[in-house]
């Protein structure tokens, strides 16, 4: 028996171990490994939550996005039996489609970014404890490039609702 202290991430531990006389085997105690798991979770919950908020954040694009394409098909099947002034109408609105499907579609780009590098940032939280490296460098920069990423995606969002919102006309003569 001989006692053993090891400093694992920010945890440190002294713990009494038996070697495989002989061999010179030195095996990691079982606590030892559940004490380092558990906080690399612990680490990892923040970073988990913000992956689902970015989550929310993509189903409503994402359905956004479907709901543009899904106007423009329904311009494609109903073109032919469309007199010229309605034609004219269903361009420009085509116009103001594509500009809105280019804006969701950045903003999806964006926000896909910021849970990838979400990802990476449990990574390195997770190598960091288990390796006893520090990498709090690379976590607190991929973890400011998520940031940037989500902020561009939300601009990207907030432009693609003023077009929805201020390219529409609602004629509401044909509701009297």
């Amino acid at each position: 028996m001989r006692t053993t202290a090891a400093r694992y991430g920010n945890i440190k531990v002294s713990k009494e171990t038996n070697s495989i006389a002989g061999h010179g085997a030195h095996t990691m105690p079982v606590e030892l490994s559940t004490a380092i798991i558990s906080h690399a979770i612990q680490l990892a919950i923040a970073p988990v939550f913000l992956l689902t908020g970015i989550a929310g954040l993509l189903g409503v694009m994402a359905t956004r996005l479907g709901r543009i394409i899904d106007r423009a098909r329904s311009f494609e099947k109903t073109w032919s039996g469309l007199h010229a002034n309605a034609r004219e109408a269903a361009r420009v609105e085509m116009g103001n489609l594509e500009r809105r499907r280019r804006v969701c579609s950045w903003s999806i780009n964006f926000c896909t970014s910021a849970a990838l590098l979400v990802c990476l940032v449990i990574v390195a939280l997770f190598v960091e404890e288990f390796f006893a490296t520090n990498l709090q460098w690379l976590a607190g920069a991929l973890f400011v490039g998520a940031m940037v990423a989500v902020i561009c995606g939300l601009v990207c969002f907030l432009r693609e609702v003023y077009l929805a919102t201020h390219t529409i006309s609602i004629d509401h003569k044909l509701f009297e």
